[in-house]
């Protein structure tokens, strides 16, 4: 099924392109810099905050960045940019591919193969670091796609910093390899569970990123 180039609605600030569900983490800061530096040639006080403030509107911006990509060829691609933090196999005959983000990684994820979305699911649970082995009980969206390869399943889970996952698409949605499907906001994880046959091609701390790196092997 070939990629299209369609994808979700997304916030923007002077042409930059953001994750959508940015706004009202980065409205607030980035108004609050704003008129501090509007300020701080008057006031000793508002010149103090704005250092703060604006290096702050800046880590936002960086944070909610959503880059456009070239997505690469390969029948399972990494829904996450990250680091690979493990790779386990299942008893059901899966195996687990576990991508850690950074606070430094863009945060939207895409879908690691076309298909309908069959089920999206919300789990409320903790908040321990994404790293952790208690973070299988964190809040989290579990993700089931029916492609060609049959049913995959994959999990957005929320960290330490992490309090909310957004959705983008419902379940029925017909998606492309590589479409914009949701957003973690700060450092988090991503599982997805290749299918029982399906060789890794991705080993513990490789980089990954989200529609260019593949994560099966032919």
């Amino acid at each position: 099924m070939p990629h299209s180039q369609t994808s979700a609605p997304r916030d923007s600030l002077a042409g930059l392109r953001l994750a959508r569900g940015a706004s009202p983490w980065l409205l607030p800061t980035v108004a609050t810099a704003a008129v501090s530096l509007l300020r701080a040639r008057r006031s000793g006080v508002a010149k103090a905050v704005a250092v703060p403030t604006t290096a702050l509107a800046a880590g936002m911006l960086w944070f909610f960045r959503d880059p456009e990509r070239e997505i690469a060829p390969g029948r399972v691609i990494s829904p996450a940019d990250g680091v690979v933090q493990s790779i386990m196999p299942w008893k059901d005959g899966r195996t687990r591919v576990a991508i850690f983000m950074s606070p430094l990684n863009v945060h939207v994820n895409r879908a690691p193969l076309s298909g309908t979305v069959t089920s999206v699911e919300h789990i409320p649970g903790g908040f321990v670091p994404a790293f952790n082995k208690e973070s299988e009980n964190n809040e989290r969206v579990v993700w089931h796609f029916d492609t060609e390869l049959g049913d995959i399943e994959m999990i957005q889970i929320a960290g330490a910093v992490a309090r909310r996952i957004v959705p983008y698409v419902p379940q029925g949605t017909k998606v492309e390899q590589g479409d914009r499907i949701g957003l973690i906001r700060f450092g988090s994880r991503v599982d997805i569970y290749l299918p029982e046959g399906v060789e890794v091609a991705v080993e513990v701390g490789e980089k990954t990123v989200a529609g260019v790196t593949r994560i099966d092997r032919d």
